[in-house]
């Protein structure tokens, strides 16, 4: 009765809370009302009297009615709280907002469009990639056509049966295969332009890569110097710990000698201050600093160019004659005739020390990790422990080295002469601990040497080799190359009368009568002034087998499992089958050649020229690696013939290391 009596009230109530239900907290009628008085004055402002004006007054109160629908005012409210991302989604498709994010294009790439130089549309290009033949089933299956299609092709089938037709057509046919010729060139063109411009930016990346590889390893040599100096310091340390402890243990109360100091005084003066001071102490320890070994191995010699320069630097004041070295980036033992022989470490390019003790010049020297061998003039062999060697710390030059080095060539790794010489020279007394002992027998000069574990073999000018035992320091056996090769004469040929094999070339007074050996457990390979090479039991003591081939002496030799590689004085290199005896493989060069090795993949040889010639084994090509090769390439043979020639080269994993006439050393990738 109630509901019947008051059913606006009601209906009154129930919509103002539906709209207060609606509308929320955000938006309601009072902020509605308001805002509708706000546009009523505004409008009353600019039209005029809103009393005067019927129609405003109408379009306004129909404007207010719309508002308190509670339709309307949910869909304000729904866009008031709805995000534009919910906005887009009631309005596009999922297909359509897909197809509009897939060809949207930014004005940055618009605006970084390359121009179009291409001749040729994209049409003729896929028109170039089908083939110029079409198979006789397509053509067959193009004129199975319906009677009335083939009626009206009929005259231009007549025509094209006439001779006139048929040259036409065969006109067409090769105007488009010429213009098909045409655009595929364009293609190919096209993409080695692209080709080109894809290596480019991969050697950029490339030299990057390999700057920061060298970065890397300069930092890995500066942090184990460090790790050696906190080891040397560890061990002073422990040494002062231990004295300290003996001292406290060995302690004495005061004599009455100590007690009386004129006493004191009297001994003191039994002996010059100078003289007192300089006696070694009982309870004093000589502190060394080792040299210490690698621990990492370098590998940016590996990423190279075949032939590029890693550094060079004036080693010596005169002809190099004897060089080796450890490993790559590694320790360098150098002789040459100005009767010195130097210690060198190649990552910094530096000399470390000097091993004094020879009372001539140096003619041939092993390196083997820390132990090096040296053969002098003055007919005696030194052994050298370069372990033992005082640390000289070259880490403060790592900096320096290291800016100096971004300056240089492109490889970023070459070192100018100056900067060689510039560097700190190395106390003399360095290698003051290095000696081990001195083996003495030959009575002249010491041209060859080599030692494999506790064995070493010695060749001399007085005709002789040598075997020594390194444990004991003393020689064990002497060879007799004269006697041999009469013994093998004698039971060969008997008409030779056991006298020395002549060469077909006239004999050189330079050079060496031992020129060269090898030895590996019981087996020996020795090189000899009259072209031989024979291959000497060591447990017997006789020639086993005796290769003949070279014409002059043999200067070098190294083998391994399966070959023998020899030099000689008669401008060759040959390569021997040690299974069968038999030449291999020969190579002639301009010159004589002086030095000789290989590694895995190629041999490298001194020949004569101000290059060390390379022979790659894995594709069988000769080619020039040194200062001549580059100087030949831009100035020509005269300027490179003006360089000063190769003498000594050795090789390690691609790592070369090449010894002058004028005593400069230098050091390339091959």
């Amino acid at each position: 009765m109630d509901n019947r009596e008051n059913p606006p009230a009601a209906r009154h109530q129930r919509t103002a809370s539906d709209e207060s239900r609606l509308l929320g907290t955000a938006l309601t009628t009072r902020h509605i009302e308001a805002f509708g008085r706000k546009v009523t004055t505004t409008a009353g402002q600019l039209i005029g009297d809103p009393t005067s004006s019927v129609h405003y007054q109408h379009a306004m109160s129909e404007l207010q009615k719309e508002l308190r629908r509670p339709g309307i005012q949910q869909r304000v409210f729904s866009y008031a709280t709805a995000s534009p991302t919910e906005l887009v989604r009631s309005k596009l498709s999922a297909s359509e907002i897909q197809h509009r994010a897939l060809t949207y294009l930014p004005d940055e790439l618009l605006s970084s469009i390359p121009e179009d130089n291409n001749v040729y549309s994209l049409f003729q290009g896929f028109q170039a990639t089908l083939p110029d033949e079409e198979s006789e089933h397509r053509k067959k299956q193009r004129w199975r056509n319906p009677k009335g299609q083939k009626l009206l092709v009929q005259p231009d089938n007549a025509d094209r049966n006439t001779p006139l037709g048929k040259l036409k057509k065969e006109k067409h046919a090769l105007s488009h295969k010429l213009e098909m010729m045409s655009v595929r060139k364009n293609m190919c063109s096209s993409e080695i332009r692209e080709i080109d411009n894809k290596i480019s930016n991969l050697n950029s990346m490339r030299k990057i890569v390999l700057d920061r590889l060298s970065d890397l390893e300069q930092d890995e040599v500066s942090t184990e110097q460090e790790l050696l100096e906190v080891d040397n310091n560890l061990e002073d340390l422990l040494d002062e710990l231990g004295d300290e402890a003996t001292l406290d243990r060995t302690a004495t109360p005061l004599t009455e000698l100590d007690a009386d100091p004129d006493t004191t005084t009297e001994a003191i003066s039994f002996m010059s201050a100078s003289i007192y001071e300089k006696l070694p102490s009982p309870n004093t320890k000589s502190k060394r600093r080792s040299l210490g070994r690698r621990k990492s191995m370098p590998i940016r010699h590996e990423h190279l160019e075949p032939g590029s320069r890693i550094r060079q630097f004036q080693a010596h004041n005169d002809m190099i004659t004897a060089l080796d070295f450890d490993a790559p980036f590694g320790t360098m033992v150098t002789s040459a005739l100005d009767d010195t022989v130097r210690v060198w470490d190649l990552n910094v390019g530096r000399c470390i020390g000097l091993l004094e003790g020879h009372q001539a010049s140096v003619r041939c020297l092993q390196v083997e990790e820390e132990i090096v061998a040296t053969g002098s003039m003055d007919a005696s062999i030194r052994l050298w422990d370069l372990s033992r060697a005082e640390h000289f710390n070259f880490s403060s030059h790592l900096q320096s080295t290291k800016e100096e080095n971004e300056d240089e060539d492109e490889d970023g790794l070459a070192y100018s002469e100056d900067t060689a010489e510039a560097a700190p020279v190395p106390q003399t007394s360095s290698m003051r601990d290095c000696p081990l002992f001195t083996l003495e027998a030959h009575v002249a000069e010491v041209t060859a040497l080599h030692f494999h574990g506790d064995i070493l073999v010695s060749g001399s000018a007085d005709k002789t080799l040598r075997q020594w035992d390194l444990v004991k320091g003393r020689c064990i056996q002497t060879l007799d190359v004269l006697w041999a090769a009469a013994q093998a004469s004698s039971t060969t040929n008997s008409s030779n009368d056991g006298q020395w094999r002549t060469t077909g070339r006239l004999p050189d007074a330079s050079a060496d009568f031992v020129g060269a050996l090898q030895c590996f457990e019981a087996a020996l390979a020795c090189g000899t002034a009259d072209g031989m090479v024979r291959l000497w039991d060591l447990r017997s003591g006789q020639v086993h087998r005796s290769l003949v081939g070279h014409t002059g002496p043999v200067t070098c030799l190294q083998f391994d499992d399966v070959h023998l590689v020899t030099g000689s004085l008669d401008r060759s290199i040959r390569i021997w089958d040690l299974r069968t005896g038999s030449i291999h493989d020969a190579y002639a060069y301009d010159n004589p050649i002086t030095s000789m090795q290989f590694d895995s993949r190629r041999i490298v040889a001194a020949a004569g020229e101000p290059v060390a010639k390379i022979y790659d084994k894995t594709d069988g090509r000769h080619w020039d690696c040194g200062a001549g090769a580059s100087v030949k390439e831009e100035a020509g043979e005269e300027e490179s013939g003006r360089l000063s020639t190769v003498e000594r080269v050795r090789v390690k994993e691609g790592y070369l290391t090449e010894g002058r006439k004028d005593g400069v050393v230098g050091i390339w990738t091959c």
